[in-house]
C-alpha cells in the first residue's frame, strides 16, 4: 500500500502570531487579533513544492475553557485555508482539564489525519513552536522541527530533529531534507 505524506503545521506561533505574557504564548481571541507570521506565504509555497499534504494541527482550549467562541476559531481557520491554501485543519477544542487524546502532545489529530488520508506518519514531518507539538509529532515517528520563539524554558523540546528561527527556515530545510 503507497501511503501519502505530510506537514504538520501548528497554527499559532508558527503560522500566525502568539502572544506572549510572562514568557508564555497565548492565542489569539479577536479576529482582528488573527495576523500571520512574517513570510508565512512564501514559506507555504516551499511545503506545497513538496507535493505533501499540509495539515494545521492545533490545540484551542479557550473555547472549551469559555474564553472565546469556537466560530471565532473557525473564522480564523477559514481565512488561513483561503490564504494558504493548506488541505485541512484539524482542531482540538477540548480543555487542558479534559484529557481527551486529540490535545497535543497526544498524537489524536495525527493519527486522526492518518486514518482519514492514508498518510505515513514516519515519512511526514510536523513544525510546533511548544514542547507539546514536538512530543505528539515525535510519538508517532513524524521528523519533528521545532520554532524557537524565544518562549520560556518550559516549552523548550529537547527531542526536536531541527530547531528553526521561523517558518521559512524549516520549510526550506524540509526541502533540502528530502531532495
Amino acid at each position: 500500500m503507497n501511503l501519502d505524506k505530510a506537514i504538520f503545521l501548528d497554527r499559532d506561533g508558527v503560522l500566525n502570531q502568539s502572544y506572549i505574557v510572562n514568557g508564555k504564548p497565548f492565542a489569539p481571541r479577536k479576529l482582528n487579533d488573527f495576523k500571520f507570521v512574517d513570510d508565512v506565504e512564501n514559506a507555504i509555497k516551499i511545503l506545497k513544492s513538496t507535493g505533501y499534504y499540509l495539515i494545521v494541527v492545533t490545540n484551542q482550549p479557550d473555547v472549551g475553557n469559555g474564553l472565546m467562541k469556537k466560530e471565532i476559531v473557525e473564522s480564523m481557520n477559514n481565512l488561513m485555508m483561503t490564504r494558504l491554501g493548506l488541505d485541512a485543519v484539524k482542531v482540538c477544542y477540548h480543555s487542558q482539564k479534559d484529557e481527551c487524546d486529540c490535545r497535543k502532545p497526544k498524537p489524536g489529530m495525527l493519527l486522526e489525519s492518518s486514518r482519514e488520508l492514508g498518510i505515513d506518519l514516519k515519512e511526514s514531518f510536523l513544525i510546533g513552536d511548544r514542547k507539546g507539538d514536538i512530543v505528539a509529532g515525535k510519538s508517532v515517528g513524524c521528523y519533528s522541527i521545532f520554532i524557537d520563539n524565544g518562549y520560556s524554558k518550559s516549552e523548550q523540546p529537547s527531542t526536536a530533529d531541527f530547531v528553526a528561527s521561523n517558518i521559512k527556515e524549516a520549510a526550506s530545510h524540509i526541502l533540502s531534507y528530502i531532495t
